[in-house]
């Protein structure tokens, strides 16, 4: 199909009410020109007002998308989860049983003070202090002064981490006095604020 520009000139002597015999070439410049109208209406009346809508569902999309992601990484791992968190919760009722009882917590001064002697120290000081509330458990702290040699202080050190109970030992303090060297520590021990604990 030729398109002959000459009979755009024809344009202003055209009669609306014969569009069926127009050119060709004018026929296809109106319906151009119509088409071009009719795509503007329809952007500016629809199709933008609607485009921030388009982005915030857009944008909840990926989000979805992230989190379908990531929920689909649990669950395909969920075995390795579960085998995960039962082993965790085995460790944990051991580090339970590590902990003393409330009926235990006497003889456990009878323990450190056994080591210490064991390993050559003499103890000038052992007394429980004040207990300290925590979230989860209750902290047991035991002032301890001893005195003795270096080697004799690693050995009660390496003898307390023995025990069967949890006692840890923080705040050493080491000084040379007349009579030989005089350590002093806190020693704690922790009892846990569960329900039904024996």
């Amino acid at each position: 199909m030729q398109f002959d520009v000459n009979k755009l000139k024809e344009i202003n002597d055209l009669d609306f009410e014969q569009v069926a015999i127009w050119p060709k070439e004018i026929k296809l410049v109106v319906g151009v020109i119509c088409a071009l109208i009719v795509s503007a209406i329809c952007h500016f009346a629809i199709i933008s007002n609607k485009l921030p809508e388009f982005d915030t569902a857009k944008s909840a999309e990926n989000e979805l998308r992230l989190s379908f992601e990531a929920k689909f990484r649990i669950a395909v791992n969920l075995s390795a989860y579960e085998e995960l968190l039962t082993r965790i919760e085995d460790d944990f009722s051991c580090m339970l049983k590590s902990l003393p009882t409330s009926n235990e917590t006497p003889g456990l001064l009878d323990d450190v003070t056994f080591v210490g002697t064991d390993a050559g120290l003499s103890f000038k000081l052992i007394n429980w202090q004040q207990e300290i509330p925590k979230e989860f458990y209750t902290e047991l702290p035991i002032q301890i002064e001893v005195s003795g040699g270096y080697h004799q202080f690693g050995q009660f050190a390496s003898n307390v981490a023995n025990l069967p109970r949890i006692v840890t030992l923080h705040d050493f303090e080491i000084l040379n006095k007349q009579d030989g060297l005089s350590l002093s520590m806190q020693a704690k021990t922790y009892r846990a604020e569960t329900t039904g604990q024996e």
